[in-house]
């Protein structure tokens, strides 16, 4: 492989090796202040058992733990407990992760990604009617994807899934539901129409527990919508997995629209809050569920919270922000072996840093939790990592829009990059009518609740004016029940591309047991999804500038590599009929 490799040493799971023992009374600081959130990491060879002993003795309680990594979560004093666990033998790490128990003041809308919910407007560099000539220019193109075998009516506007040629494939397969492909993510709406068909509910699970409010009385998801706090496993109040899971399977029944490997089956392994943040002990214990449950795929279109990169000894770090940052690295690269050696492949977004992840950019976005707490950093990209996209046996995808030209948001280079896949990109086409059209982005599944939250529909279901403004659509089945639909871009919409084609090779050329499992060696999947790719050299001149698309000149990227392998395009374009066709000549 191309990408640069972390060595992990596996951790036992049943036994300590060595023995953790608390330090002595006399020496142990006082506790005091309100209670906070720390992790607390195992050395390797020391069980969980051993540090939740650890940690109970210095004065905490333990609220989460996976024992496969070595993780605990701990409810402690903000004063002293750091101090106390850290002495104890065969802790690796402890660390706060953020204050709990504040009560909430006010609901707030899902927090949008920056780039994903990004509207550059409707054509606004275009008069009326270029924007009209646009959309015709939109149904003429792809009036006939809806005659081909098992296509939807909503299919015509999704150009991702004709690029990868997916609906070419349906006549041979459209994924076999053995085939279990885990949305890690904000949750997934397992009742929308268009997944329902292919959701095991079953198998998913929710991770995350709703946070109300941080520690500086900021609102993260708002008050808890259910009791207890945890959302129910088909439940989704930002979106974001909802809409990647419909990208990945969304059924193809002819209603609404279809997905990459509509025949395959969705498990929400939700890890992240309803604002859209990601934290280390849901996450590791969702990828660490992949493995134990017999998941095939995992779509990961996230960075671990709070920090982009996270650095050994990053000098503009405090001590106690340096051991975070450690612990996100050893734990996720952990649970990530754990993971693959399980048979899961696992499908990252690359990134929308608009950054070479082998030289990347000065960061000045983290820490993003608690909000406005962020400091400008310098990364060292030899001990600093992006998580899980850095993190070990992961496939990474870049993202390219409707033209083929890479988007200008997404990240790029050599070092972590597999494959592209299309991701939508609002500003392609610069020029022509097609700039700044909503139907350069990828149009995917949208839950009921989240588009009234976001006033995008009403009460009755009626798409009001602002839902039009972005495109929201909307169908209805012959029984009366409605489904909505949005636009998103970014590399999180490029990951889900990738991942369907991964779940086509498995299905195509998996093994089946007797009791309905499907097993593919992740090293072998992604061996397919290079290898029948489409090559897709650098562009002349190889270094863009998105200038004249409004951008400034930290979007500048220069392609390094051939047309085999390079730092835009990785091993080419993921091919969904290519793959099912010749995969089995890279087996």
């Amino acid at each position: 492989m191309r990408r640069k490799r972390v060595l992990v040493a596996a951790l036992p799971l049943l036994a300590a090796l060595t023995a953790v023992t608390a330090p002595a009374a006399s020496a142990l600081p006082s506790l005091s202040g309100k209670k906070v959130e720390y992790n607390v990491l195992a050395a390797d060879g020391v069980s969980v058992d051993s540090i939740e002993f650890a940690a109970k003795q210095a004065g905490g309680e333990v609220v989460s733990r996976n024992a496969v990594v070595g993780l605990i979560t701990v409810s402690a004093p903000e004063q002293g407990f750091t101090e106390r666990v850290s002495k104890a033998h065969g802790v690796s790490a402890a660390a706060r992760t953020r204050s709990v128990g504040t009560a909430p003041k006010a609901k707030p809308a899902p927090k949008p990604g920056v780039v994903e919910k990004e509207q550059t407007g409707k054509a606004a560099s275009a008069s009326p009617a270029l924007q009209k000539a646009a959309k015709a220019k939109v149904k003429a193109r792809t009036q006939a994807q809806t005659q081909s075998v098992g296509m939807d009516p909503l299919d015509s506007n999704l150009w991702g899934l004709t690029s990868i040629r997916a609906d070419l494939v349906r006549d041979r397969t459209i994924g076999d539901k053995r085939v279990k492909v885990g949305i890690l993510d904000t949750g997934v709406n397992g009742t929308h129409p268009d997944i329902a068909p292919n959701f095991d509910r079953a198998l998913s699970r929710n991770f995350a527990k709703d946070i109300p409010f941080d520690e500086l009385g900021q609102v993260v998801d708002g008050p808890c919508e259910f009791r207890g706090c945890v959302d129910p496993v088909d439940w989704d109040d930002n979106g974001h997995g909802t809409h990647v899971a419909g990208t990945i399977a969304a059924a193809a029944d002819g209603f609404g629209l279809s997905g990459v490997a509509p025949g395959v089956s969705i498990v929400n392994i939700r890890g992240a809050q309803d604002s859209g943040t990601f934290f280390l002990q849901p996450v590791v214990n969702a990828i660490t569920y992949s493995g134990d449950a017999g998941l095939d795929v995992v779509n990961m279109s996230f960075f671990v919270d709070p920090w982009l990169y996270n650095c050994d000894n990053n000098a503009a770090d405090s001590p106690e922000q340096q051991a975070q940052q450690r612990t996100i690295k050893t734990a996720m690269n952990r649970a990530l072996d754990y993971a693959y050696r399980k048979g899961v492949t696992q499908v990252v977004s690359l990134g929308n840093q608009h950054t070479d992840l082998g030289n990347p950019l000065p960061d000045a976005s983290s820490p993003n939790y608690p909000a406005g707490t962020t400091h400008p950093r310098t990364i060292d990209n030899t001990t600093c990592q992006s998580l899980p996209i850095e993190g070990v046996h992961t496939v990474g995808v870049s993202s390219y829009g409707p033209s083929g030209a890479k988007a200008d948001y997404s990240n790029w280079g050599t070092e972590q990059i597999s494959v592209s896949a299309p991701g939508g990109y609002a500003r392609d086409y610069f020029g022509t009518p097609w700039f700044n059209t909503i139907e350069n982005r990828i149009l995917s599944t949208y839950p009921r609740n989240v588009a009234l939250a976001n006033g995008h529909i009403d009460a009755a279901g009626n798409v009001t004016p602002a839902g039009l403004a972005v495109g929201v659509k909307k169908d209805t089945k012959p029984d009366g029940t409605p489904a909505f639909y949005q636009w998103l871009q970014g590399t999180s919409m490029a990951s889900p591309h990738a991942a369907g084609v991964a779940a086509l090779i498995v299905s195509q050329f998996g093994n089946y047991d007797a009791r309905g499992g499907v097993t593919l060696n992740p090293d072998r999947v992604e061996r397919v999804l290079q290898g029948t790719a489409t090559k897709t050299p650098c562009p002349t001149p190889r270094t863009v500038d998105y200038i004249k698309e409004g951008r400034d000149a930290t979007y500048t990227a220069t392609c390094l590599g051939g047309p085999d392998f390079n730092g835009f395009y990785g091993a080419g374009q993921v091919d969904a009929l290519q793959a099912v066709v010749s995969g089995a000549d890279y087996l």
